[in-house]
């Protein structure tokens, strides 16, 4: 291992493809920076901005007066009663998550590039570009949160550009450009048709030896040394003061300083500290560690993609979770018909793409989920009462950040049906307490409510006595015989079971009633082909071939089926494992599918999930993801999981077990993982070979955990602040 892995990209060319673009962000506000020297566009994205489109009025149906007759339907064996259980309203989407406008800076006398390089450092956040007579540096401040761009370039025009793809027609714009103190000021106001939300992009431009000129709706710039722009977006109903604003960006600048350095230095020490926390290292050829991104891609193979493609996910998570956690496309988008509506999709997708927050060390990520989900309780609250006439609360499947009520169901997809949400949401705070030793309030209030649920919504029980879920959904799949609507899926299942008994740790005084009623559940049922039934009331068949695997819920990420304590449980996921389809071939499936394998202990499919996935060309060349194989479909689900996976095959943890590389495959036979965190209150750094492996365990807590390893079961004493040494076979 003569040098590390590299904690950046790069290209010899310009971005050509809004897709293509570097990334950069703050958790608020996002930018994709092309790098076109003789006409450089920076989108600018904030995470407030999604279209009114109705959604913005939607309320949840009042089906509770109907529940108990669905109830009484299904449970009397109609199993196209819940077809029948709406308002009879239309197929309503979320607001929509789109791009505010892009900066363009032209060159006014234009040149052949010479010497081009494209890069972004994953260290600082920091998206380059320069050749000769050009350099252009741009990073989104996590201290100042502000967009930063500093240009070197004698002559520019420089102007706010609305016009990206898909926006609409009628989209209301105005434009200003006014010489102020702090510089010069350029606005763009954007009023949504038949609406009266707007946002506002202000950037002030302070040019430096040079001279300005207004050229509305724009600017031009003659004779500078070096340009600096300073960009942020508001979301208002009310029309803002743009001088106001244009003093509140001067203020970031410091008397008698370099300003772009000072503004990076602020943001550096927020990031750089975030982002080095974990790395790893796969002991990949020094010669493929130096290609561009794009030329990697190509070598699917290579440790090295694999390595980039870490550090890029890790990167790329940190900078798109803040304010709010990622959206399907993280923070960044170029269109205006973004797909699925840019939303935050509850029911795989985002849960997903947060899955590594506490074992990578990046609590920024639980952070800006928990403000998504306290933000909105008093929505889930209105959907458990307004759908189900129950106390405590419900998750949505789908929100746009803004609201956080039921609204988005049809036929196809009676997503109001699902009562598991809330559980997955809780699962990375609840993980995030464990892996710091203290438990936040928020939670313990937040799991309480969905107890609360539990408890007045598991009400009818089966000739066994056990309470059953009813309706019941396993997103977004249906029994092979039955309708969308049923009985007991094993999500819905796991996750009664594992909000109620989690509710009860947190708070002893109801803790034996919530054990007791989690007791009642009943179990899992394995079906004729020896597999985890996803639904496990008698009757139902299963249907193998879909993108989710929600009835292996218990598996990953809950730590109720696995090897050591349920094995013939964790043998009938394994059965159901290998009896499931990719589908559509979606990024989300074939991950979640490696995640479940981890757990299940099988590095070779593992590495086939992986595989199917970076020999997919999934990856554009700014190693944001899609969708779809042939990069069909922005979407940051793969580019974010894909480090979760990677922890998963190596480290996995409970707070009372460490199980260390359970599912390796053989392809990387050398590699170092490097600060890693568990839930039982370690930092971990694993070093392996084929012969062998070391793991160094720093304990901030005293405590005893059960060992696995391939060599079988054993106990280990921890204390805090004394590390501890393990050495180990690998295969």
């Amino acid at each position: 291992m003569t040098t590390g892995p590299a904690h950046g990209t790069w290209e010899p060319r310009p971005a050509a493809r809004w897709e293509d673009a570097f990334l950069s962000g703050n958790g608020r506000h996002g930018a994709m920076v092309f790098g076109d020297p003789d006409d450089e566009r920076v989108v600018v994205n904030h995470h407030t901005l999604v279209r009114p489109n109705g959604g913005e009025r939607a309320r949840p149906p009042e089906l509770a007066a109907e529940l108990p007759r669905l109830q009484d339907r299904l449970l009397a064996g109609q199993p196209d009663a819940a077809e029948s259980f709406t308002d009879g309203r239309d197929l309503q989407w979320v607001q929509p998550f789109h791009p505010a406008f892009q900066t363009r800076l032209r060159r006014m006398t234009p040149d052949e590039p010479r010497g081009y390089r494209r890069t972004v450092d994953f260290t600082t956040g920091v998206v380059a570009a320069r050749c000769e007579g050009w350099r252009s540096q741009v990073f989104v401040s996590r201290a100042d949160d502000v967009v930063v761009q500093q240009v070197e370039a004698s002559d520019l025009h420089i102007c706010l550009d609305h016009r990206l793809p898909g926006a609409p027609h009628d989209l209301a714009v105005g434009h200003g450009s006014v010489l102020t103190p702090e510089g010069a000021l350029l606005t763009l106001r954007a009023r949504y048709p038949g609406s009266d939300r707007a946002y506002t992009g202000v950037t002030l431009v302070v040019v430096d030896g040079g001279r300005t000129t207004l050229t509305p709706p724009g600017l031009r710039v003659t004779g500078a040394e070096s340009v600096l722009l300073l960009t942020r977006v508001i979301r208002h109903a009310d029309e803002p003061d743009a001088l106001a604003l244009a003093r509140a960006l001067g203020d970031l600048l410091p008397d008698g300083e370099d300003p772009y350095a000072r503004l990076l230095d602020r943001h550096i020490a927020q990031h750089r500290t975030a982002y080095e926390r974990v790395t790893l290292d796969l002991a990949a050829d020094a010669a493929e560690r130096a290609l561009p991104g794009s030329d990697l891609l190509t070598r699917p193979d290579s440790p090295a993609c694999l390595e980039r493609l870490f550090a890029a996910g890790r990167y790329h998570l940190l900078s798109a979770a803040g304010m709010l956690p990622p959206r399907l496309t993280g923070l960044w988008t170029g269109d205006w018909n973004t797909a699925w509506a840019g939303a935050f999709t509850n029911d795989a997708n985002l849960n997903l793409q947060t899955a590594s927050a506490a074992a990578a060390a990046l609590p920024e990520v639980t952070e800006a989920l928990a403000a998504l989900i306290h933000g909105q309780l008093d929505d889930w609250a209105d959907n458990a009462r307004a759908i189900f006439g129950a106390r405590g609360v419900v998750a949505p499947p789908h929100s746009d950040g803004e609201s956080g009520l039921t609204y988005h169901f049809s036929r196809e997809y009676p997503l109001h049906l699902w009562t598991a949400g809330a559980d997955w949401l809780l699962k990375p705070l609840v993980d995030h307490d464990e892996t710091r030793g203290e438990r936040d309030p928020r939670t313990a209030h937040a799991l309480a409510q969905v107890a609360l649920f539990y408890e007045d919504f598991l009400t009818r029980t089966d000739a066994n006595g056990h309470v059953t879920v009813v309706p019941s959904y396993s997103p977004e799949n249906r029994p092979a015989n039955a309708s969308w609507g049923a009985i007991n899926a094993a999500m819905d299942l796991s996750a009664a079971r594992h909000a109620l008994r989690t509710a009860a740790d947190y708070h002893p005084e109801r803790a034996e009633d919530r054990r007791a009623l989690a007791d009642r559940l009943p179990p899992h049922r394995i079906n004729a082909d020896g597999a985890l039934a996803e639904w496990a009331w008698p009757g139902l068949d299963d249907t193998y071939d879909h993108r989710h695997l929600s009835h292996l819920y218990g598996v990953w990420p809950l730590d109720e089926i696995n090897p050591y304590d349920t094995p013939d449980l964790a043998a009938a996921a394994y059965r159901a494992l290998e009896l499931r389809g990719a589908e559509n071939d979606s990024a989300h499936g074939y991950l979640h599918h490696a995640l479940v394998a981890a757990r299940l202990r099988d590095g070779d499919r593992v590495a086939h999930a992986l595989g199917q996935v970076l020999k997919g060309d999934f990856f554009h060349a700014s190693l944001m993801s899609a969708h779809y194989p042939h990069r069909d479909v922005y979407n940051a689900d793969a580019a974010h999981t894909l480090p979760a996976v990677l922890i998963e095959m190596l480290v996995q943890s409970t707070p009372d077990r460490l199980v260390l590389l359970p599912a390796l495959p053989t392809a990387y036979p050398h590699g170092r993982l490097l600060g890693v965190r568990t839930r039982f209150g370690a930092e971990i750094d694993l070093t392996w070979s084929p012969d062998s492996a070391t793991a160094v365990i720093r304990p901030t807590r005293s405590h005893r955990v059960e060992l696995r390893t391939s060599s079988g079961a054993e106990p280990l004493d921890l204390v805090a602040g004394e590390d501890h040494v393990l050495t180990l076979e690998t295969w």
